[in-house]
């Protein structure tokens, strides 16, 4: 097996442990983040009924790079808009396997300073 592969393959088995104990409800949904290589995604998720309160990506930032901390803090920022726009103040934050570290933790500080609870 290749190092790209294994790497992945041990980042799914923490995200399925992961969302084993965090469940997004009405009132606090989940805010989940997902990263590539290029860009860093964002959703605000109610998973009793199953659909995307909320969105946001680097992607639809558009300016320079998208994939550093600087990204990360304005995708921060955006989703917290969108998500008070949508009448959601309180989250549970779902880091997707990803370490707590970079450009995930540059979102959730931004996120939290937008007026996100979590």
């Amino acid at each position: 097996m290749n190092a790209n592969k294994a790497k992945t393959l041990r980042r799914t088995r923490r995200r399925m442990g992961m969302r084993k104990r965090i469940r997004g409800t009405p009132d606090r949904p989940r805010l989940s983040v997902f990263k590539s290589l290029n860009h860093i995604y964002v959703q605000v998720i109610d998973d009793i009924a199953g659909r995307t309160v909320a969105a946001a990506s680097s992607a639809d930032l558009g300016d320079g790079k998208t994939g550093n901390v600087e990204a990360s803090k304005a995708v921060g920022k955006l989703i917290a808009e969108r998500a008070k726009a949508a009448g959601v103040s309180e989250v549970v934050f779902d880091r997707g396997g990803f370490r707590y570290h970079g450009r995930v933790k540059a979102l959730a500080d931004a996120a939290r300073e937008g007026g996100l609870t979590f």
